[in-house]
């Protein structure tokens, strides 16, 4: 594929920004169409990207309306009927999904891919840190941003490159991966798939397309299909018996963890993890299995002094069990989840982290159509809160479904609950008498945090 010039649709998104980063990094012409203006656009706009947020063919920038040099890259959260995407297919321009792309970038690249309804971004952006730290090299396209790279983009040396394999619109069967990881696979994206049972059956799909002599590292208890005979398949668990697991698991102070990481050749001993919390001990079990296994097909073995190190400088993700406030008064912490096995397992860490104190949950749904379909799920999660905030539905790409909205999981709650529009959130946080608290959700709720942090602050300087 040759051409001097790339287009975005949906350029803001942080899979497609990694892309966009990749290219202004090759010293292609970038530009783009998001719908909202946000800090990560921003960010793009410095680097040399053209974005322009309305939808109209006529604000495409005139270098990138000759389809003789131009590709044009969307993810499928953009629309059909998209103006900007109406106009590249009828003038003939090569219109490619975001996954294909990234297929095609993989090409003679070592591949570690790794897939999960929750837990992947974690998980691909310490690999990704963990290669850095013991091989010196290897590249990343990842799904969150990295405080530790400081991007969601990762050039190094060497053939091996880390990416998060999404199974929204099935985009991960567009990977043939050397190794991957999943590290679940819970009901999701019910709207695109239609039933968990097909939904799994893409995930088999994707195990089938993991090359000869791969590695296949699967989450003990994850019930999928593996029928590709041409690749080794291990088992990896938190802290229970598996290929790989975590032993020895001792809490420290502030909420992290040391603790043995056990391989199938031995045991990395003392490893302490640099971010807090009880679902990062799993994820980072799963890293190192990743790491053990790329270094196993050539023959080597990851060296523990440099994994150790890496495991206790890595800094965590953005928006992943992000912590903004912790004092024996007040803590506060914000997290991407927006699934139910994904609040369950954050819960469950705080309430680990910090015993005997209240906790208390936000959290805004993402999608009508998940809102919907795993309701009950979510009001058992925010259940294991001492009391939850609800903000009304954060849409995405969804039109609204009648019936369905925040009150829908609210009636199942079993805790005190209440619902409230965003920009109340801050200051009905600070009026009410809280101890932990920890804000969730897929959508536009991270807008909140630096308020409602200083608000907390606020409180907590007047009342210390």
């Amino acid at each position: 594929m040759e051409f001097e010039n790339v287009y975005f649709l949906g350029i803001g998104g942080i899979g497609m920004s990694a892309l966009a980063r990749y290219f202004l990094h090759e010293g292609k012409r970038v530009a783009g169409y998001d719908r909202t203006r946000t800090a990560l656009t921003d960010a793009l706009a410095a680097e040399g990207a053209a974005v322009c947020y309305d939808e109209a063919a006529e604000c495409i920038p005139a270098p990138f309306r000759d389809r003789r040099t131009t590709v044009v890259v969307y993810t499928p959260a953009v629309p059909d009927d998209h103006a900007g995407l109406a106009w590249f297919r009828r003038e003939g321009f090569e219109v490619v999904k975001r996954s294909q792309m990234l297929g095609l970038l993989s090409a003679g690249k070592y591949v570690q891919a790794v897939a999960g309804t929750h837990g992947k971004t974690t998980t691909s952006t310490l690999l990704a840190w963990l290669d850095r730290g013991t091989t010196g090299g290897g590249s990343a396209f990842l799904g969150g941003l990295s405080k530790n790279f400081g991007s969601n983009l990762v050039l190094g040396s060497g053939d091996r490159l880390t990416v998060e394999a999404d199974e929204f619109d099935r985009s991960f069967l567009r990977l043939d991966p050397d190794t991957a990881v999943i590290t679940s696979a819970d009901p999701d994206h019910l709207d695109i798939y239609g039933t968990h049972e097909a939904m799994k059956e893409a995930f088999a799909q994707f195990i089938r397309q993991i090359r000869p002599g791969g590695y296949l590292v699967l989450k003990r208890g994850t019930d999928l299909r593996v029928d590709n005979p041409a690749i080794t398949v291990y088992g990896y668990a938190c802290d229970a018996p598996a290929d790989f697991h975590a032993a020895n698991v001792r809490l420290l102070d502030g909420g992290r963890y040391r603790y043995d990481i056990v391989v199938p050749d031995g045991v990395y001993r003392d490893c302490t993890l640099g971010v807090p919390g009880w679902v990062n001990v799993e994820n980072s079990v799963a890293a190192v299995a990743a790491l053990w296994c790329a270094a196993r097909a050539r023959g080597e073995r990851p060296d523990g002094e440099r994994l150790r190190a890496a495991l206790a400088s890595f800094e965590g993700v953005k928006r992943r069990f992000e912590c903004y406030i912790n004092t024996p008064r007040q803590v506060y912490m914000d997290d991407y989840a927006h699934h139910p096995r994904e609040l369950a397992a954050t819960l469950a860490s705080v309430r680990e982290m910090f015993p005997g104190r209240r906790i208390t949950a936000l959290f805004q749904p993402h999608l009508y159509t998940r809102t919907r379909d795993l309701c009950d799920g979510f009001a058992e999660a925010l259940s294991l809160a001492d009391e939850a905030v609800l903000l009304p539905i954060y849409p995405a790409r969804e039109e609204p479904i009648p019936g369905v909205d925040s009150q829908m999981i609210a009636r199942r709650l079993t805790v005190p609950w209440r619902i409230v529009e965003r920009e109340a959130l801050a200051e009905t946080v600070a009026a009410m008498d809280t101890d932990v608290v920890i804000s969730f959700g897929a959508g536009n709720i991270d807008a909140c945090c630096a308020a409602i942090a200083e608000k907390l602050k606020e409180r907590a300087g007047t009342t210390a």
